[in-house]
């Protein structure tokens, strides 16, 4: 078929980082993830000029789903973000900001692209290295008998999130029914490996969050009078389960391609019907207790299966199939031909429940590795980021669990690294320089320009105009009001650092963050005592952190090596 019109030839454009237009675009995407950062973060509305859902966070797996990025090297950055966000679930604010730092610093430092990006390598490995040592002194280890750390990693996640708008009564209330439900998860008897369970957050809005509270098992939600007919069952005993993955109903959607051929005077209803009741009749041969289906049953087998005492229920919807199959330990059904005895699995109880409006079908497993999170909220928009955070707070406890730290938050983290990386260049420059190949020069001005980025993150933090400090022996980020500049006593406006890990009258001496001072040793190991008495800590999880911090000078060095973008404008 021959073209309408003639095809366009494709764009190219060289050293794309270059233009004014990509590093304007570049730094209004940087202010708008930067303003969201932390707990008096600002909140963002995204709507589109069609209408739809309209979108308020200051999260950066919803700020970025519903952001329309059309230059080619944000797209780039975007992605690695979520795609960040997608494995982890935390830190993605960070990366982005820090990824967006490192490229517009490495533009204002004049060394070439391919010098800054083997530097940034060079310091990238620095950091990770040190973030894993036993040295470090901003890594938390955690002490599974106890929730101290737990708490406070999920009272960290929470309260970065203002959107939730959650009291301090309400956060307190939600962290220890997130950990309380990530506990649930754990199975009572590991072997080698631990497989968790699952938790399902199931929607009770219009409710008080205080109200909300945790199940062992699963919950079908339905209306009080079908509870009233299915309940209560008659048997001490665990509960035979059928869990069927096919429709019931009669009709043919599954029937494929072609042509159907029926023989005269044969009633394909009745056949089907037939055969449904002969798939009933096995059911109730199996002493089966209860059948689960998450398709449509069939009103005439319903009421078969209903005479012979069996609860049917239809229309679980494909959500819950697999947690469905975890906790009854039956596998999915889809035909219906004769089922295998293995296919069969059981639940101990089954029981009502009810919160607020709302009732609900629960069934109690024999053993809980499956529970569900009934999270009410007040309204819609805030239910939809508390549900997020939940969710990112569970993620991250299951990643602490395989890598068993936690980093300080607050900021304290990136500026004692910035201290740690210019003392270390200014104390052992020879030697990185004959490992890296490359100047002094070279490698001054490239780590200044790393640690600037990393300060500045911790700077995001800070929305009110207040004064940023770091202190001259832990390295740790400290925030005072704005008109405490010309006060020369610290301790009296200073109250904690920014991961509460140390207070002000401890005899320290402060620098303003973005200010020039001789570079300084800050104290390794970290005491286990100072954690022990910080009574509300602020802490990142390790594994979103480590791996945010990799992704973001990793894609800032492809951005920044970058020479030519060709877009076809077919």
């Amino acid at each position: 078929m021959s073209r309408f019109e003639a095809k366009k030839p494709s764009l190219c454009k060289t050293e794309p980082l270059t233009s004014e237009r990509v590093r304007s675009t570049l730094s209004v995407l940087k202010g708008i993830l930067a303003s969201c950062y932390g707990p008096s973060g600002r909140l963002k509305q995204l709507h589109n000029g069609l209408g739809g859902c309209v979108c308020t966070t200051s999260q950066s797996s919803a700020l970025l789903r519903n952001l329309s990025v059309t230059h080619p090297v944000l797209k780039v950055l975007t992605a690695a973000v979520q795609n960040h966000v997608t494995c982890f679930s935390d830190c993605g604010l960070f990366t982005a900001i820090l990824c967006c730092n490192l490229i517009e610093n490495v533009q204002r430092i004049g060394l070439t692209p391919t010098t800054a990006i083997k530097l940034n390598k060079f310091l990238l490995s620095f950091c990770t290295g040190y973030l894993k040592s036993e040295a470090c002194s901003c890594r938390i280890p955690v002490d599974f008998s106890s929730t101290h750390i737990f708490l406070g990693l999920v009272h960290s996640i929470l309260t970065s999130k203002p959107a939730c708008m959650l009291t301090r009564k309400e956060t307190d209330h939600i962290s220890a029914l997130i950990l309380k439900t990530f506990l649930l998860t754990i199975p009572e008897s590991a072997e080698d490996r631990i497989i968790l369970g699952k938790s399902i957050v199931v929607p009770v809005k219009g409710q008080g969050v205080t109200d909300s509270t945790v199940l062992p098992g699963l919950l079908v939600e339905m209306s009080e009078v079908q509870l009233r007919r299915l309940l209560p069952t008659q048997k001490s005993s665990a509960l035979k389960v059928a869990l069927f993955c096919v429709s019931l109903s009669g009709d043919f959607s599954n029937a494929g391609e072609g042509t159907l051929v029926v023989p005269y005077q044969v009633s394909l209803e009745n056949a089907v019907l037939e055969q449904l009741l002969n798939l009933g009749r096995q059911l109730v041969s199996d002493h089966v207790d209860l059948v689960l289906c998450q398709k449509v049953i069939h009103p005439s087998l319903k009421q078969f299966l209903s005479k012979h005492h069996i609860i049917a229920i239809d229309r679980v919807g494909v959500a819950i199939m697999e947690p469905l199959s975890k906790v009854t330990g039956a596998t999915p059904i889809g035909s219906l031909n004769t089922i295998a005895s293995s296919a069969y699995g059981s639940i101990k109880d089954v029981c009502s429940a009810r919160l607020g409006s709302k009732h609900f079908f629960h069934l109690i497993p024999n053993e809980a590795t499956v529970c569900s999170l009934l999270l009410c909220g007040r309204n819609d928009t805030a239910w939809e980021e508390l549900k997020l955070t939940c969710q990112t707070a569970m993620h991250a406890l299951q990643l602490t669990i395989k890598e068993p730290w936690v980093l300080l938050g607050g900021g304290c983290t990136e500026t004692h690294l910035a201290a740690y990386i210019r003392h270390k260049v200014h104390n052992e420059a020879e030697d990185i320089v004959k490992e890296v190949g490359y100047s002094r020069a070279e490698l001054q001005i490239a780590a200044e320009a790393f640690c600037r980025a990393l300060e500045s993150v911790a700077g995001s933090l800070e929305h009110d105009g207040g004064e940023i400090l770091i202190d001259m022996k832990y390295g740790h980020f400290w925030s005072g009001q704005s008109d405490s500049a010309s006060v020369v006593h610290w301790p009296d406006m200073l109250s904690r650092c920014g991961c509460g890990l140390y207070n002000s009258q401890e005899g320290l001496s402060w620098s303003f963050l973005k200010s020039t001072h001789h570079p300084f040793a800050p104290q390794t190991c970290l005491s286990q005592t100072a954690v022990g008495s910080a009574s509300n800590l602020t802490v990142d999880c390790f594994t979103a952190k480590l791996s945010g911090l990799q992704v973001a000078v990793e894609t800032a060095n492809l951005i920044l090596d970058l020479s030519y973008v060709i877009e076809d404008k077919n």
